[in-house]
């Protein structure tokens, strides 16, 4: 699971209302909560967090906590 699935998890977000709210693929939803090796887009984030109605900034953050790190 990526950092952006445990957002999902925390808010018990319903993966398919956040694909109808975007525009972004059911299946690329799924790819971007479960496989680490995707990489997400600056595009993807804002739209993602608009739809689960968290601050972009924040997420991205969160998102990228583990780039902070290295």
């Amino acid at each position: 699971m990526t950092r952006l699935g445990e957002v999902f998890q925390k808010k018990s977000v319903n993966k398919a209302e956040v694909a109808r709210k975007t525009g972004l693929s059911s299946p690329r939803i799924s790819e971007l909560t479960l496989n680490p090796k995707t990489k997400l887009t600056a595009a993807e984030l804002y739209l993602i967090a608009k739809a689960i109605d968290e601050d972009p900034c924040k997420l991205l953050d969160y998102v990228c906590q583990d780039l902070k790190d290295q």
